[in-house]
């Protein structure tokens, strides 16, 4: 009997159809890895941060960081790479560290009041990172616009309260975590 289903244009490409997706988010968690992009100064310091602008899950527009799924078989490091590069262009030449060990693990869940973390879509472990980009960004995919921000307009009440998900938390919390928030 011959399969009904399309096949994939890679067989290989490591995705799920959209109701392979659906299924799955039912029943196991999935993980990402997110980014906070900054641009900084001489020393080290971060002087800008990179917020996005797209169209959100639930159809409303909202602010957010870099984010996506690491494929089966894909390294942590590549994975980074690929979506800072999705996001933000391939001259973004973001500075991936030597040790990719996230700043935090945000946890994601489908029902608010289980972590300050929410994703109506799925149960999600997410791992979270600030990278330094050096390059020219031009947002691609579904980012709208990437607005440059000081890191206290980024770890603002306004700025958070365009945020879906607790990433307003995510963010306050990169940026603490290299010095950014006095």
């Amino acid at each position: 009997m011959a399969s009904t289903r399309t096949p994939d244009p890679d067989p290989d490409s490591g995705w799920l159809s959209d109701e392979e997706l659906a299924s799955v988010r039912r029943r196991l968690p999935i993980c990402y890895v997110e980014a906070i992009p900054v641009r900084t100064d001489g020393l080290g310091v971060v002087t800008e941060v990179g917020v996005l602008l797209r169209v959100a899950p639930s159809g409303s527009i909202a602010r957010t960081l870099v984010s996506g799924r690491v494929m089966f078989g894909e390294s942590i490091r590549t994975a980074l790479f690929r979506h800072l590069e999705k996001d933000l262009g391939p001259m973004a030449f973001p500075q991936l560290p030597s040790n990719p060990a996230p700043f935090t693990v945000a946890e994601y869940f489908p029902l608010p009041g289980a972590s300050v973390y929410t994703d109506e879509r799925q149960h999600a472990i997410s791992l979270a990172y600030v990278v330094p980009v050096t390059g020219t960004c031009e947002p691609r995919q579904d980012a709208l616009e990437l607005t440059w921000m000081t890191p206290m307009e980024a770890a603002s009440v306004a700025v958070s309260d365009e945020m879906e998900g607790g990433r307003g938390a995510l963010m306050r919390a990169g940026l603490a975590s290299v010095g950014a928030l006095l």
